[in-house]
């Protein structure tokens, strides 16, 4: 009798079984986690609308709009790694839905805002509530998909960002003028309200229909959580950094948080000045701001998909977030040299965006390709944290030069070499040191 082999015990599943399985995951999590994410980003940056009656109505001066909208990333900064590091010890169903409720409550209080100090309050309260919110995400994402994976789930997930400026920018406009002194009450205070609702009643769904991780699927057959864990602890045994301060310590940890930092810069000049800029090109209607404020977001979601399913197939990365940020810093820089009409505001800025939430979407594929257990969850989240303190030096800056000089193109010329020197700090990182 022929001896048996021990690995011809095992038979290696058909291709169609991993791909089968993984389509199920994707459409069992990621639609929950989109539509939750448009919530989310809609609630940080729906303040940008907000300021078109807003600052009159209160007698803010821009310079008052831009500290109180980047007050917010304080907030988030103190709280994003001892939230991330609470979401992977006591779950993700139960911390994102604290943070979707909790932000949703505070959101919908924006709208009783009176003063300078109130609107600091309030926004800095709302960075704290949401922390975690998006890196928890992205850590959650490396429990189910591994990195050959991860940029198309990553890039589907973050088209959340321009989504929310796909039907945000119209629901925005829209609410602003249809409820405009509704009950006695001012537009922009109905805006806040109306849109924080949805955050509300998704912290619930979550509650009741996420599961922490692949052992938890009651969806998932025995042996479909066999296959995703077997992926999954295959990538962990070769993490370079699995502790907390291990994330801490690496170089190449830091290296991300100044080039998020740079790439930041420009997601916020544009989230939050994009309907000013669109004002200031000859367009007085807020309804019509808002829908040529969906333009740039529709082309950016294209551009987001294509990028991840090239970057998928050929295992590269880096250049996958430089060459984009660079993209998007050319958009910024144009769009103060054409002449100031809407058709080249819109497609200047259309460039940007494209250009600026692409090389985003492709950089979080970088830190889980090295770091994993609590190093994941520490550094994903001090990249994230550091990084987002752009989103309050950003629209600091670009309304402090427009108080002072009347124009905002000094203010974009920082942000574009931000990207700039994000893109190239990215290239930095040896070839080597990223698994595709």
């Amino acid at each position: 009798m022929n001896a048996i082999h021990p690995a011809a015990s095992f038979v290696a599943p058909p291709r169609a079984m991993p791909d089968a399985t993984y389509r199920k995951v994707m459409w069992r999590l990621l639609p929950l986690l989109f539509i939750s994410y448009v919530a989310a980003y809609l609630d940080r940056v729906n303040v940008g609308f907000a300021k078109l009656q807003m600052l009159n109505d209160l007698g803010f001066s821009e310079a008052i709009y831009g500290l109180g909208a980047g007050i917010f990333f304080i907030g988030y900064f103190l709280f994003e790694v001892p939230s991330n590091l609470l979401l992977h010890r006591f779950g993700a169903r139960k911390w994102i839905a604290r943070i979707m409720i909790s932000w949703g409550l505070i959101a919908g209080a924006m709208a009783f805002v009176k003063t300078p100090a109130s609107f600091y309050v309030l926004r800095f309260l709302l960075g704290l509530a949401e922390a975690g919110f998006f890196p928890g995400i992205i850590l959650y994402l490396t429990y189910w998909f591994p990195s050959s994976r991860r940029s198309k789930i990553t890039a589907l997930f973050m088209t959340g960002i321009p989504m929310a400026g796909v039907l945000g920018g119209p629901l925005s406009g829209w609410i602003l003028n249809a409820f405009a002194g509704a009950d006695g009450i001012a537009g922009w205070k109905w805006l806040f309200v109306l849109e924080a609702i949805p955050s509300l009643i998704l912290g619930a769904v979550i509650l009741l229909a996420l599961d922490d991780g692949i052992a938890k699927a009651k969806w998932l057959s025995a042996d479909e959580k066999k296959l995703l864990q077997r992926e999954i602890d295959g990538e962990a045994e070769h993490a370079e950094s699995r502790s907390t301060w291990q994330a801490f310590g690496n170089t190449k940890v830091w290296l991300l948080c100044l080039a998020y930092f740079g790439f930041v810069m420009g997601l916020y000049g544009v989230g939050f000045w994009l309907p000013s800029l669109i004002k200031a090109s000859g367009i007085a209607n807020a309804g019509t701001i808002g829908w040529l404020t969906a333009i740039p977001y529709m082309a950016a979601v294209v551009c987001m998909i294509l990028a991840s399913r090239h970057s998928d197939q050929t295992r590269e990365r880096r250049w996958h977030v430089a060459v984009p940020g660079i993209v998007g810093a050319l958009g910024l820089v144009v769009s103060t040299v054409v002449p100031q009409i809407p058709l080249w505001a819109v497609v200047t800025l259309t460039i940007a965006t494209m250009g600026i939430l692409t090389g985003l979407t492709q950089f979080w594929v970088l830190p889980p390709s090295f770091l994993g257990g609590t190093a994941a969850a520490a550094g994903i989240a001090l990249i994230n944290s550091v990084g987002n303190l752009a989103g309050f030096v950003s629209p600091f800056i670009v309304g402090w030069i427009k108080t002072a000089t009347g124009s905002t193109n000094s203010g974009l010329y920082v942000i574009a070499v931000s990207l700039i020197v994000g893109s190239a700090v990215v290239l930095s990182i040896p070839k080597r040191a990223i698994r595709g």
